[in-house]
């Protein structure tokens, strides 16, 4: 004997039991998805829990952030990247591809890490002894650029806006605005905040920038700037640059 067809009381519940069904696979995709966040993390990237991360910072392809680690706002990380956990990162911060920034690493503002520098935070490795609780601190201070390929050996600080060069392996405290090169590293030089080898000084040690024109005292082997603070910002009209690197070889 056929099936009898089901009364409409029957299709009312039938229906109604439907929309409690998709009403529930709602509320569950809806608990499944992360909220509005005001930064960008690119889908094959991780960002495990407790992590804290500033407005309008990218995150890019195949990175993974750990536990505890604090990015300020308008940073911007490049492919294959691991930082943390429990790091520290300012504000305006330029991570490139292929970089770990493991715990112990400080990073303060406007910082630019060239692709593929290494960071450590032992000096004495070894398989076999743990050193999990002895991590060494390594401080990168504001402004400061390090080079594709180079290497900072832990527990070191490399101060303001100085600017370590490309495979250049650095063991020892880098001054304020100083130019790094070589294995190991050696001073070669002072840096403008625009990345200008300054040169040229005067009676009184004053040297300025060939791009922004600021001026650079150095006394007492310390360079400082004469018309912007280190810990201020440059003025708006000095954030962009007007000429690529060879128009001002060309002017040496």
């Amino acid at each position: 004997m056929p099936n009898q067809r089901p009364t409409t009381s029957d299709q009312q519940q039938t229906t109604s039991d439907q929309q409690q069904t998709t009403s529930d696979q709602q509320q569950t995709t809806s608990d499944q998805r992360p909220e509005t966040n005001d930064y960008f993390v690119h889908e094959s990237s991780y960002v495990d829990d407790g992590v804290k991360i500033g407005e309008n910072t990218k995150i890019w392809h195949f990175c993974h952030v750990l536990p505890e680690t604090v990015i300020g706002d308008k940073c911007s990380f490049g492919q294959n990247c691991v930082i943390g956990p429990r790091v520290t990162i300012g504000n305006n911060v330029k991570v490139q591809n292929n970089i770990s920034i493991y715990e112990g690493v400080e990073i303060e503002d406007d910082v630019f890490l060239g692709p593929s520098c290494v960071l450590t935070n032992v000096t004495n490795p070894r398989s076999q002894v743990l050193r999990r609780s002895l991590y060494e601190k390594t401080l990168l201070r504001r402004g400061c650029s390090i080079g594709a390929n180079a290497t900072i050996v832990c527990g070191i600080t490399i101060g303001r806006y100085a600017f370590v060069g490309a495979g250049a392996v650095v063991h020892a405290d880098v001054p304020d605005y100083a130019l790094m090169l070589g294995v190991p590293a050696k001073q070669k030089g002072w840096m403008s905040r625009h990345g200008h080898v300054l040169k040229n000084p005067d009676a009184d040690g004053i040297m300025v920038c060939p791009e922004s024109g600021l001026r650079y005292q150095l006394a007492d082997n310390v360079l400082r700037c004469l018309d912007v603070g280190e810990n201020e910002p440059l003025p708006e009209e000095l954030t962009v640059g007007q000429k690529v690197y060879d128009d001002f070889k060309q002017n040496r």
